[in-house]
């Protein structure tokens, strides 16, 4: 029998060879794969919008879990303050110096205050993900997501000031009991001045993150990094509630 030669390249004789499920691999294709389009198929496309939302939640979650690690070795120090035992020179026995302080009542305001701040960040952060009010930004059709956030933004950054001025009249009133910071303050009073202090340093550093938030929705032209922003800052406030509500459940009820 006569031999027949073809004069098509084995790649092609592959391609076209019935029972092969995929296309074989070539210089451009790295693997052989389910052969439904081009050579270069493989390539990883370009990462959207969601692709870097979630990268950059990756980052703020990994963030805000340090601060809650932080918070939460405040507690361990606090009980551990607590239960601390010292010698009596007079009666030879182990006593303990901790001698719990009365709460300034207007905690309770500021706990209701900064809860409800952070349903109002959540509001904000709905809106500026509503997709039908995306769309027509997308469409060019004015800035309704932006509109509809923006007062819940307000909102947000004033009770967070409000919780702010709300803790200096507690260190105030804390003052006026005899109780001063670095003075005649027992280890009670101390720490309530330490884990106060610090939770209202970060909501201090939340607030003026808030007030970037709302200057810089004006600048961003796209959507995209307007739902970044309160994303983010939406997420930082959450995590700062939930703290004082572990912080607070501390010093009302561990005293």
């Amino acid at each position: 029998m006569p031999i027949a030669f073809s004069s098509r390249a084995p790649v092609e004789v592959e391609r076209k060879e019935p029972g092969i499920g995929g296309k074989p691999p070539v210089d451009r294709r790295p693997t052989g794969g389910g052969g439904g389009g081009g050579d270069d198929d493989w390539q990883s496309p370009r990462k959207g919008p969601r692709e870097r939302l979630q990268r950059i939640r990756f980052f703020v979650f990994f963030a805000l879990a340090g601060d809650m690690m932080f918070f939460a070795a405040l507690v361990v120090l606090f009980f551990a303050r607590q239960a601390g035992m010292h010698m009596d020179p007079r009666s030879h026995e182990m006593i303990g110096d901790w001698h719990p302080i009365e709460l300034p009542p207007i905690l309770y305001l500021n706990t209701a205050i900064l809860l409800l701040s952070s349903v109002t960040m959540e509001f904000a952060r709905r809106h500026i993900f509503r997709e039908i009010d995306v769309l027509e930004e997308w469409l060019g059709l004015g800035r309704p997501a932006l509109r509809r956030a923006l007062p819940w933004l307000g909102a947000t950054l004033a009770m967070g000031a409000l919780f702010v001025t709300g803790q200096v009249i507690a260190w105030k009133q804390l003052t006026a009991e005899g109780f001063e910071f670095g003075g005649r303050s027992t280890p009670a009073s101390y720490f309530f001045y330490l884990v106060t202090g610090l939770h209202a340093a970060h909501l201090v550093l939340g607030v003026l993150a808030l007030m970037l938030c709302v200057t810089a929705l004006g600048w961003f032209k796209r959507v995209e990094s307007r739902q970044i922003a309160v994303d983010v800052t939406g997420w930082y406030w959450h995590t700062l509630g939930a703290a004082w509500i572990l912080l607070f459940a501390v010093l009302a009820v561990g005293q």
